[in-house]
């Protein structure tokens, strides 16, 4: 008996210390959770006045975008932006804060925008569909005057998903700075676009430009390429000028293109490019730059040099360019049927600019940029479907390469040999267009156009 009353004992205090561990635990969690979300809580009330301190930190890292300075002016960045070494961000850090200290950062409505569009759709929406902008001619272009039995001119602007606003300044400043007569129509390419404010809504509101508008909706998504393909098979003027959808055009600006292309129909033209900042949609003049590329098949811009704009007509002078950025130019209609449109080949966009910049210099044409024509454009900050467009970009620049380069395209594989062994389609039909127009080679091109290329030896 008294040994069964010791086991009972025995049993009963196993129980009780592990009934002790169990509570105890449990105790020990609660408190943990306690502390946790004291913790937490603390933590995000901390990161709360931060934000409201400095501005949210998703729309502060939009704020650090790149660009060269050139004085006191901006110059343009490529459509595509590569970060090299030593680029000075320390200007650029600052430039979300031009909003002033009252603007709201932790807004949702702003931070949708960015994602959304990339840029700043707040202040788009309240410049609304048209504005005033400076005129950043050089004086000497005041004086210049234009014929008045100029050719005709067809606008192309392509858009997918385009913020409504910028894309109705774009058309409204058009309209409004473009002299009617010269003006035979502006082509709209909606690519698939999926916001309903660019479908009844804009028709709506398109309705008063009707008899110069051509509204095309594709059916499937195209991509840049294809969609200009459409718009320019559409056209009638003797010229197509092709435009982003988030520009704004200045004063005077269609005269000198068409005036240059009826000089010489084998002259493809583009305008002085301006910033517009894609914070605060400031309109900010460029100085006088020309387009060129590297061996990465880069896009960049390239300063000019003072004595390329001696003589009497100045810094009004039409600057010969390697390059163009490709989202703006004219070109004669026909022309741009003979030396072969587009490469239909290509997807999305993505080095067709410099496909037909290289096209053009080596088929007997010209390409220029002329100062006395300025055209302001948004510089996005972000591509939706990004390895999309990453995948589109090495394929496009790989047609290029095996179509214009020649021996020279080693010195792309050399600095990017992964691209070596992409898939880039058949090209046999460019490359029998390039015999049909009787093509000069790559190393012409280096010698004749653009010889600061070729002396870039080393891998950079």
């Amino acid at each position: 008996m008294l040994k069964w009353t010791f086991k009972n004992a025995r049993f009963t205090m196993r129980n009780v210390i592990i009934q002790c561990l169990l509570y105890g635990s449990l105790t020990l969690g609660i408190w943990t959770a306690i502390f946790s979300i004291y913790f937490h809580h603390n933590h995000v009330k901390n990161q709360e006045k931060k934000i409201q301190e400095k501005g949210n930190p998703l729309i502060w890292s939009l704020g650090k975008k790149l660009q060269t300075k050139h004085g006191s002016m901006q110059i343009p960045r490529p459509y595509v932006r590569v970060k090299r070494p030593n680029e000075d961000e320390t200007t650029e850090q600052k430039s979300f804060l031009k909003l002033g200290k009252d603007f709201n950062y932790s807004d949702p409505e702003l931070i949708h925008g960015y994602s959304k569009y990339g840029f700043n759709s707040i202040i788009s929406k309240n410049l609304g569909n048209h504005r005033d902008v400076p005129d950043t001619r050089n004086k000497m272009c005041h004086k210049k005057q234009y014929p008045s039995n100029l050719p005709t001119a067809s606008i192309v602007i392509c858009f997918h998903n385009e913020e409504f606003n910028a894309l109705f300044r774009t058309v409204s400043s058009v309209m409004t700075l473009t002299p009617q007569h010269i003006l035979e129509e502006i082509i709209l390419v909606d690519d698939m676009s999926e916001f309903d404010d660019l479908k009844e809504k804009l028709d709506y509101h398109l309705e008063i430009f009707r008899g110069k508008i051509k509204l095309i909706r594709n059916k499937k998504r195209e991509g840049l390429i294809r969609a200009r393909l459409i718009g320019a098979s559409r056209a009638s003027g003797d010229v197509l000028v092709f435009l982003d959808s988030h520009c704004e055009v200045n004063k005077v600006w269609l005269e000198p293109l068409l005036n240059a292309i009826a000089k010489d129909p084998r002259m493809v033209v583009c305008p002085l490019i301006d910033v517009i900042d894609y914070v605060t949609l400031e309109y900010q003049p460029s100085p006088i730059v020309r387009g060129a590329f590297n061996w990465y098949l880069q896009f960049k811009w390239d300063h000019v040099f003072s004595y390329e704009m001696d003589g009497p007509e100045g810094p009004t002078r039409p600057i010969r360019s390697p390059a163009m950025a490709g989202g703006i130019f004219a070109i004669n209609r026909h022309y741009f049927n003979e030396i072969g449109q587009y490469d239909k080949g290509m997807n999305l966009w993505g080095g067709e600019n410099l496909e037909l910049s290289l096209r053009i210099w080596m088929c007997g044409g010209q390409l220029f940029i002329l100062p006395c024509s300025r055209v302001g454009h948004i510089d996005k900050q972000h591509t939706a479907n990004h390895a999309g467009i990453l995948k589109a970009l090495a394929y496009n620049n790989l047609r290029l390469v095996h179509t214009w380069l020649d021996e020279y395209k080693e010195q792309v594989f050399l600095r990017r040999p992964h691209l070596k062994y992409l898939a880039y389609g058949d090209i046999s039909e460019r490359v029998e267009l390039r015999k049909q127009l009787g093509c000069k080679s790559f190393q012409w091109y280096l010698d004749t156009v653009f010889p600061e290329l070729e002396t870039s030896k080393r891998v950079s």
